[in-house]
This record gives C-alpha cells, sequence and structure tokens, in this order.
C-alpha cells in the first residue's frame, strides 16, 4: 500500500490539482487585461463585470474551473475562446478578480438594441449578440467581407471556425498592400500585423444557427450591403521651417480582381483648431472648408476611384502640431456602393496623427 502511494504522489499533476499548486492569481493583472485593448469582453458582461448582455461576473465568486468552462466549451451563445487566445492562468486571474468585487445590484443595459422596424436579419444580429461588439450596422466586418467579396460559406466559416480562418483571410488580404506611412505606429487592416490576441471566438451551430446566419449575411450583403476596405492612415509629423508636415496614406485593402472597389470617394481631414494649412499635395484636392457636422475647418481630396489594392498618397503642411485634445484626423466617405436599403451613413474614420516628430 505504500508503494501505491509513493507511486501516486509522483505522478504528474491533473490540471486543477496543478492549479490549486501554482501561486496566488494577479488579480491587478487581470484588472488590466479586462481593462485593456487586448480583450472586448466588457461589451458583453458590462463594464465592471456587472452584466449586461451576458451574465454578470463580479461577486458571483466563480472558481478558476468553472471559470475556464464557461469561456472554453460556454453554456449560452458566447463563442468559445480558445488557449492560444487567452491562457488558463489569464483565466484564473480574471476568476480571482471578479470573486474579488462586490456584487452588482442590478446588471446594466445592452450598448445596443434593435428597432421594431429593422429587417429580420439586423434584428438577430443583435438578438445573438454580434452588435455588442460590432455596432448595430456591423460596420468593420461589412469592410472585411467587402474586400472578400465573401459568399455565405466563408461567412459561416468565419463565425463557426474564427480562430483558425480569420488568420488564414488577414494573410490573403495582407499580400500586396502598401506599407505604412513613417511613424503609424502599424501597418493598415489587412497589412502584416499580428493580431490582437482575444479576437472573437468560435460560436457553435447548436447555439447560433445556420439559418441565423444565412438571414445576418442576406441582411449584410442584400440589404445594406457589404463596404469596400478602405483604411487611411495619418503619419507623425515631421518638422521644417514651413511647420509641420503629415503624409496620408489611402488604401483599398481589398483581395486583388475581387474586393469591392469604392467610386466618388471623399477624404476630409480636420484641422486642429489652432492651426492652419500651409501647403497640400495630391491629386482632388479642394481646399478648406467650415465643415457644420465637425464644427471645424476641414481640409478636403475628391477621389474618384479606387480599386481592391489601389492607394494613394497626400500630404498636409499645417503652421502648428496637433495635441491629444485637439489632433488632425479625418474621415473617408464613398458614393458607391452604397447601402441598398435606408440612407448612406458609411464612413470609415483616420484614426489621429501619431504626436511627435
Amino acid at each position: 500500500m505504500k508503494n501505491i502511494i509513493a507511486a501516486l504522489l509522483l505522478l504528474p499533476l491533473t490540471p486543477s490539482l496543478a492549479l490549486a499548486q501554482n501561486a496566488a492569481p494577479d488579480t491587478a493583472a487581470a484588472k488590466a487585461l479586462w481593462e485593456g485593448n487586448n480583450t472586448q469582453c466588457r461589451n458583453c458582461h458590462g463594464k465592471t463585470g456587472e452584466g449586461a448582455f451576458g451574465p454578470d461576473l463580479a461577486g458571483r465568486g466563480l472558481s478558476a474551473a468553472e471559470f475556464q468552462q464557461a469561456v472554453r466549451k460556454p453554456w449560452g451563445i458566447m463563442p468559445a475562446f480558445v488557449d492560444t487566445q487567452i491562457s488558463d492562468a489569464d483565466l484564473a486571474g480574471l476568476a480571482a478578480y471578479f470573486a474579488s468585487l462586490p456584487k452588482n445590484p442590478a446588471p446594466g443595459d445592452w450598448r445596443y438594441t434593435a428597432d421594431a422596424t429593422d429587417p429580420a436579419g439586423q434584428k438577430i444580429f443583435h438578438d445573438v449578440g454580434c452588435a455588442q461588439c460590432h455596432g448595430p450596422t456591423f460596420d468593420m466586418p461589412r469592410g472585411t467581407l467587402g474586400g472578400l467579396n465573401a459568399d455565405f460559406e466563408l461567412f459561416k466559416k468565419l463565425v463557426y471556425t474564427h480562430t483558425d480562418v480569420m488568420r488564414g483571410v488577414d494573410e490573403s488580404l495582407a499580400e500586396g498592400n502598401p506599407p505604412p506611412p513613417a511613424g503609424a505606429g502599424g501597418p493598415p487592416r489587412g497589412g502584416n500585423r499580428q493580431p490582437p490576441p482575444l479576437r472573437m471566438g468560435n460560436f457553435t451551430p447548436t447555439r447560433v444557427a445556420e439559418s441565423q446566419l444565412k438571414e445576418i449575411y442576406d441582411w449584410a450583403h442584400s440589404d445594406i450591403g457589404f463596404r469596400p476596405l478602405l483604411q487611411g492612415r495619418l503619419s507623425a509629423g515631421v518638422v521644417s521651417a514651413n511647420g509641420i508636415t503629415y503624409t496620408l496614406s489611402l488604401v483599398n485593402g481589398g483581395l486583388k480582381g475581387k474586393g469591392l472597389t469604392a467610386e466618388g470617394m471623399t477624404v476630409d481631414l480636420v484641422i486642429p483648431a489652432s492651426s492652419t494649412v500651409v501647403a497640400t499635395t495630391g491629386d482632388g484636392y479642394k481646399g478648406v472648408h467650415m465643415d457644420a457636422q465637425a464644427k471645424a475647418n476641414v481640409a478636403e481630396w475628391l477621389v474618384p476611384r479606387m480599386a481592391a489594392k489601389d492607394s494613394r498618397s497626400f500630404t498636409i503642411t499645417l503652421s502648428k502640431p496637433g495635441t491629444t485634445a485637439d489632433n488632425l484626423k479625418g474621415n473617408i466617405r464613398w458614393a458607391k456602393p452604397a447601402p441598398k436599403t435606408g440612407p448612406n451613413l458609411d464612413v470609415q474614420p483616420i484614426g489621429p496623427a501619431p504626436l511627435g516628430s
């Protein structure tokens, strides 16, 4: 009997026993993970785990094993997240962090809800939770789908096997994209960049049915329509005797020969209030005007057409650099393709220029 006990003690620890032997989870690191840009779980579970579309987490006292089960093999609609997206140690830290918080008296509101007049596919899109991360009009995924001119079979794979398929999609879209402008902080979407570790997980057909996905696809493709995969990136400013010059790189990152073409494009850069435009370059420049919506002066270029993998480059020299509170930024709009129903509200933001020269 003593020999048997001794042999058992020499066996490798099971995951649950190994977890129990580990040091106490770092709740501060877990809090930083939850609140940082690598996770978007709070879109469904609430900013502090109070619950919203997804169940509450704060103060429930879930063990590390229970928390891991809920993430790896969810009971509800939530997609499953694999260990290459988030580690067991991180999950144990999150379990400890939420166990340390007080329970909230009531859950919060959903971030977005459907209107009674919305098309059936858009209502399902809200009901199964997609809108909580992707927004009410599915803007970024419609751009990715438009960049591929994706059929339903690919859309279905992106939902049910996202962790496997999305990396291949990124690699396909990256091929042939121009490099970003110097100091832009990384390539545009579809570029050769490492994606955030905790992107969407894998949904299961038993919780989100294929028929529901088809309704969502038909709405995105045939009602509101796919978007061209456009992105604009501003460089850090370069100081000279004339002022500070920024480069704007515009790219249609779609798959060459397949992605949607953008027509009738308007590119606007919102000028910091304390600055004036000294000079610009680039075909189609129309000057500076006061924009009522932006409530600021806007420098504008018109671009007739950009097919997939086309790129354009512009420069703008300002009298003064932007600041954290009031920086150079902008928007891209296009006339075609337009939503097949309703007004054309599609816009692609151009993020603020990196600060510093």
